[in-house]
């Protein structure tokens, strides 16, 4: 199912439409039902529908699952070999899917003759998917698929009239997992470690698949403890380092949170969260990390997490995170889920160009008399930072607590000087923090404004554009740098409306932020804790709900 849907994805891509694609799949070694949602239309698009127009069920179980998302003018396409639909619901077309792929003399080819034929009914020519299967097959197995996309596009006829978009160039589709594997490679990224763990393991994959090309050495290690340390030690010692990992394993990480914020050494670190506790469900998305990744590790130090929104965000939020791990000697965690990472969507060309790489205080020489000080009080509460090695001086860093120099101390007055030197940076970080996105009517003409932090930004935005169609006048703020909170004017604008938050959560984990902030406690809270996205379709008729019954 991953090839049929990636295979017409991309052909849908290549003839000019807009692609939004969702992937739900079973974390059983042993399988289970999984499927592919491919949404495509001339406008762009950021996120699942409810309600399907063709689906494409080849077994049974596929058929009973989902039925109920059948639209009224819905076709059902089905392998009649397999099995016979009961029901009345939508249009329906039998196709012998397995009998002809065996005698076209591959079986696994049957999801081929699908793709003809539900191009043939969306009145799409064939050509951009045998461009496609040209460029993954040759010889005898090229021929077998291009003769069964040719006799499933002879056996419909035009149903469903679609047009592509116009001037729709220097695109490309492409899943948030990657999109932070680019935004790591364009930030200079050297090292990454990661025991796999997904929906954080994209990354890892596509860094392994790049390390030869970019110089970069990707280690898999034995477990999360020792990424963390790892990728620690390559930032102590110059380069630009990573981690990648989801809830579970951020746990194990977090003591090496804490030995990265008391040694002030840089880090980015990916957490693509999924539901929790424990294990969870493994290959399903949630927002349930928020609160625990802000106070996670004994103490207190300065961290910054950011959260986002989209693939093309995600790419540019990734290179903004190595910057400023360095700029303020911090950790950095960037707030993934598995709907942001292993959705696929349209996004314009990535400009590199765009891009500067800022090493913070990294001193490349020192010539001073004196010995080095690693910790070296300053205004900013951020030292100048010497790569160990340099002739003549010594870097000293230590996970006790410590003087300028680095040697441990166990003095009072010490303590304090150092705790406020770590912790002044964040009057600076603050400052630099980008405020939330805001989409929607002028602030004074809004009814209610909605509140979405990450990868809700989408289906948020797609309810509220639907909303505003029908005369509610609604505003969206979609938080992407989340700790610390920015500063700005949409802190008044929050206290002064109605607002509705919309979380993959149970508790609504931003809203509690925003309260201890005092800005209030929501009106509405939007929650969805189930192990899926939001559609926007979802939040229009639960949003609608809400509103009418709040008076």
């Amino acid at each position: 199912m991953n090839t049929i849907g990636s295979l017409l994805a991309k052909a849908l891509l290549r003839m000019g439409f807009h692609v939004f694609t969702c992937k739900d799949y079973m974390s059983r070694i042993r399988g289970g039902h999984n499927f592919s949602d491919i949404r495509f239309g001339p406008e762009p698009l950021q996120g699942g529908a409810e309600k399907v127009d063709i689906l494409l069920a080849l077994n049974e179980e596929t058929w009973e699952l989902h039925k109920n998302t059948l639209g009224e003018t819905g076709m059902l396409v089905y392998d009649e070999e397999d099995f016979t639909p009961k029901g009345e619901e939508g249009k329906r077309k039998g196709l012998p899917l397995s009998k002809k792929a065996e005698e076209i003399g591959d079986k696994r080819i049957a999801g081929v003759i699908a793709l003809g034929f539900i191009h043939s009914v969306l009145g799409l020519s064939p050509d951009a998917l045998e461009n496609i299967l040209a460029e993954k097959f040759s010889g005898e197995i090229l021929q077998k698929n291009i003769k069964a996309l040719q006799w499933g596009h002879e056996q419909g006829e035009e149903t469903f009239s679609v047009k592509p978009a116009k001037g729709l160039k220097g695109t490309k589709l492409i899943n948030g997992n990657n999109a932070i594997g680019m935004g790591a490679l364009v930030a200079g990224v050297q090292f990454y470690a990661a025991y796999p763990m997904t929906p954080s393991t994209g990354v890892l994959n596509f860094l392994a698949q790049q390390g030869e090309r970019f110089n970069i050495l990707v280690e898999q290690a034995e477990d999360e403890i020792a990424a963390i340390n790892m990728a620690l030690g390559a930032s102590f010692g110059g380069v630009r380092a990573m981690t990648g990992t989801s809830g579970g394993g951020f746990s194990l990480m977090v003591e090496g949170l804490g030995l990265a914020g008391i040694t002030e050494t840089p880090l980015v670190i990916l957490n693509a969260q999924r539901p929790g506790p424990a294990t969870g469900l493994p290959t399903r998305t949630e927002q349930g990390d928020l609160e625990f990744v802000i106070h996670a590790s004994q103490g207190e130090f300065p961290r910054i997490v950011l959260a986002p929104r989209d693939a093309e965000n995600a790419f540019y939020k990734t290179v903004r995170a190595f910057n400023l791990a360095d700029k303020y000697q911090v950790p950095v965690i960037i707030l993934s889920d598995q709907f942001l990472g292993d959705s696929e969507q349209t996004v314009a060309e990535f400009d590199p160009e765009a891009v500067q790489i800022n090493r913070g205080k990294l001193v490349k020489d020192y010539q001073e008399d004196t010995p080095y000080l690693r910790y070296r009080f300053t205004e900013d509460g951020v030292s100048p930072r010497l790569i160990p090695g340099e002739k003549g001086q010594v870097v000293l860093a230590d996970s006790d607590e410590h003087n300028e120099a680095g040697n441990i101390i166990e003095d009072a007055q010490t303590r304090a000087k150092m705790v406020e030197k770590r912790m002044k940076r964040m009057e600076k970080i603050k400052e630099e923090m980008e405020p939330p996105l805001y989409n929607g009517p002028d602030h004074d003409q809004a009814d209610y404004i909605l509140v979405s932090w990450g990868s809700n930004y989408g289906p948020v935005e797609e309810a509220r554009l639907a909303l505003n169609d029908d005369g509610m006048k609604i505003g969206h703020y979609s938080f992407s740098d989340i700790w610390p909170l920015p500063e700005g004017k949409w802190r008044e604008v929050l206290k002064g409306k109605s607002l509705i938050l919309v979380e993959n959560n149970y508790s609504s984990q931003l809203g509690s932020l925003l309260q201890k902030e005092g800005l209030g406690k929501p009106e509405i809270f939007i929650g969805k804790y189930d192990g899926r996205p939001f559609s926007g379709d979802e939040l229009k008729r639960r949003i609608k709900k809400e509103v009418a019954s709040s008076g």
